[in-house]
């Protein structure tokens, strides 16, 4: 079996804002239809939008269901988190000193899927 690209697809009752956000952050393009918008960055579909009017956004970290998350590894954070709250995410955690070599922060997109913004201490 022989797969030309893979998509993580997210529901959102709000095509416009999930897909702008999404593209915002990888710096890409929106491929619109009126159910389905697909992020492209370089040409390739990266994100995958489908509408959800019903949809309910998970509640992180201590409610059901949490669906998907993704784990972006950044080089500088503090760029990283101004992009993606300028985009419209929201901060549900901060780092915390768990760990000595890594770190991580979680955030909602517009549609209140988590993803964290992940990087390397440095010494």
């Amino acid at each position: 079996m022989k797969i030309n690209h893979q998509v993580v697809v997210f529901d959102a009752s709000d095509l416009h804002a999930e897909s702008q956000f999404w593209a915002g952050v990888l710096d890409g393009t929106v491929d619109a239809e009126d159910d389905w918008h697909m992020v492209l960055v370089d040409r390739a579909p990266k994100i995958g939008v489908q509408l959800a009017p019903n949809h309910v956004p998970p509640q992180w970290p201590d409610g059901e269901p949490q669906q998907i998350h993704l784990d972006l590894w950044v080089e500088d954070i503090e760029p990283a988190h101004q992009k993606v709250m300028d985009l419209g995410a929201s901060l549900l955690k901060a780092e915390t000193d768990e760990d000595p070599q890594a770190a991580f922060r979680v955030y909602s997109d517009p549609a209140g899927h988590p993803f964290c913004l992940c990087w390397v201490k440095k010494p």
